[in-house]
């Protein structure tokens, strides 16, 4: 499983999720956690899609894509450039497969929509508490002090001018979601504060072959909310697509 993490956050975001029971590699996308900071590519949907690729080949396909967040965007990313040929099953995690003005794939929650645009700014007077307040309202309940200042460490790490191209972006996936034809699960927390559940719906009802999950009154963070029922979702599903993949 390779796992995808969202905007300004990082591969340290998701925990220890599933290290004891599936083989995950967690990537640091472009400007995030320590890959590099190259001054562009971050609107190109090209260049994120060869960032996928490029892990890929190196993790070997097929493997099964997680993305959570902006990180299912940028698997639709992959997929409208690479197809499906490499990927195993998707997981789709508080996700958004959209992005810019009208597009139901895109919805985001009211932390989101409080973050911004104080959250882009270069003034670190104005980002910082923009960035702490969506990061407290990541999951439904409190972080203790210590992983709060853990998670508000990634989007810190994420250069201003990193954090609002990734925003500067227009992406229409309907028909890409309806040509998806490998396994696919959609996760949603329905207390989710930064992506709204909309979102997860709007995909659901467009993706053929999917399972959608919802899990009741957590929030944008369901691997670390409530890591047992996550890790157990993934193993499930890591299960019946290698069963399927057996059996073709």
């Amino acid at each position: 499983m390779v796992l995808v993490h969202g905007w300004a956050a990082a591969a340290s975001s998701w925990g220890d999720v599933g290290a004891d029971r599936l083989r995950t590699i967690a990537v640091d996308l472009r400007g995030h956690g320590d890959s590099g900071r190259p001054v562009d590519g971050y609107r190109d949907s090209e260049t994120w899609a060869g960032d996928i690729a490029a892990v890929l080949g190196c993790v070997g396909a097929p493997a099964v894509l997680v993305g959570w967040s902006y990180g299912g965007l940028v698997i639709t990313d992959y997929l409208r450039h690479h197809g499906t040929a490499g990927v195993a099953g998707i997981v789709l995690v508080g996700a958004i497969t959209e992005i810019g003005r009208g597009h139901p794939g895109g919805h985001v929650g009211p932390a989101m929509r409080a973050a911004l645009p104080a959250a882009l700014s270069e003034d670190a007077d104005v980002a910082v508490p923009a960035l702490l307040e969506l990061t407290r309202r990541m999951t439904a309940t409190p972080m203790a002090g210590a992983m709060l200042q853990s998670a508000l460490s990634a989007p810190l790490r994420v250069p201003p001018s990193v954090r609002a191209a990734m925003f500067q972006r227009d992406v229409d996936s309907a028909e890409l979601l309806r040509s998806i034809d490998v396994p696919t699960l959609l996760i949603h927390g329905t207390a989710d504060a930064v992506v709204d559940p909309r979102a997860t719906e709007y995909a659901a009802g467009l993706i053929g072959a999917s399972d959608t999950r919802w899990y009741e009154d957590i929030g944008h963070m369901p691997f670390l909310e409530c890591v047992e029922d996550f890790t157990a979702d993934l193993v499930t599903f890591a299960q019946s697509v290698a069963t399927t993949k057996a059996g073709s």
